[in-house]
């Protein structure tokens, strides 16, 4: 049964119908959907970010990056049931992996607490998913997306990056450092993330191309940050994001030359296509 219906009509078994949630009045899901938001001091943002969030979502996972603000008691204000993880360690990356870990939802949505991020865009990312697609990619360039949040030098770089990702690993990606994604929960054990800083989208981005995963890129929309300052350094961060690719683009050459000097490959060369 395809997991995208209409909500069933009056008088049906109303047990089956628990069992789907309404996003509108013409579409319901049946997969549980998580969201997972990294915070750390974003207790002034954080109204705005959950007012955003459809409220048929399964749960809310806020990573707390040891605040020393209200961060941890102003979410739970505004989400009652909300799931709060301590981070064990520092970074995104680090903040994400935390947050994965602890989903209990067939879908993950990486959303960040710095208010830029549209909660109502949520059900465009499912859309995609329960279409058919495995990860779905937020662009702030694709026809629809925009931003508001970022400078020359910020926009130059990401797009040499997205670039140089797209004809190294042959992807077709219109934005590469954006960390409004969503994906299927299964989909973690085939890229497997190990870093933890803001070069974690990257890893991600590159990594379920890597493992010929569909993705499916959502037109999106970056607002500017609410309140405070961001931990994001182009040119520091930009770097670390270049180490990545090359990091990557030399694994890849690793696995294809030991590929070649397979002795599985050499024994049987008249089933290998």
């Amino acid at each position: 049964m395809s997991s995208v219906l209409r909500p069933p009509a009056s008088g049906h078994d109303s047990r089956t119908a628990a069992h789907y949630r309404p996003i509108s009045s013409h579409l319901a899901i049946a997969p549980p959907v998580s969201v997972v938001i990294p915070a750390m001091n974003e207790a002034e943002n954080l109204p705005y970010v959950f007012k955003t969030l459809p409220d048929w979502i399964h749960e809310v996972v806020l990573v707390d990056g040891n605040s020393t603000d209200d961060t941890v008691e102003v979410a739970r204000g505004l989400w009652p049931k909300v799931r709060v993880v301590p981070q064990r360690g520092k970074g995104k990356g680090d903040a994400l992996i935390t947050g994965f870990e602890a989903c209990t939802g067939d879908i993950i949505v990486m959303v960040d607490a710095d208010g830029s991020a549209d909660g109502g865009e949520i059900v465009s990312y499912v859309s995609a998913l329960v279409s058919g697609a495995d990860f779905a990619k937020g662009s702030r360039f694709a026809n629809g997306g925009g931003t508001d949040d970022m400078t020359f030098v910020r926009r130059l770089g990401n797009r040499v990056l997205c670039a140089v990702v797209n004809r190294k690993f042959g992807a077709r990606y219109t934005d590469l450092c954006y960390g409004y994604n969503a994906f299927w929960r299964h989909c973690l054990d085939k890229i497997e993330l190990d870093c933890t800083g803001f070069e974690v989208e990257t890893l991600m981005n590159i990594r379920v191309v890597k493992a010929g995963l569909k993705v499916q890129e959502i037109p999106s929309h970056e607002y500017l940050r609410i309140h405070g300052a961001s931990n994001l350094r182009a040119v520091r961060d930009g770097l670390r994001v270049l180490k990545v690719i090359l990091q990557e683009r030399s694994n890849r050459r690793e696995l294809r030359r030991q590929e070649r000097h397979s002795p599985m490959l050499d024994a049987y060369p008249g089933e290998v296509s």
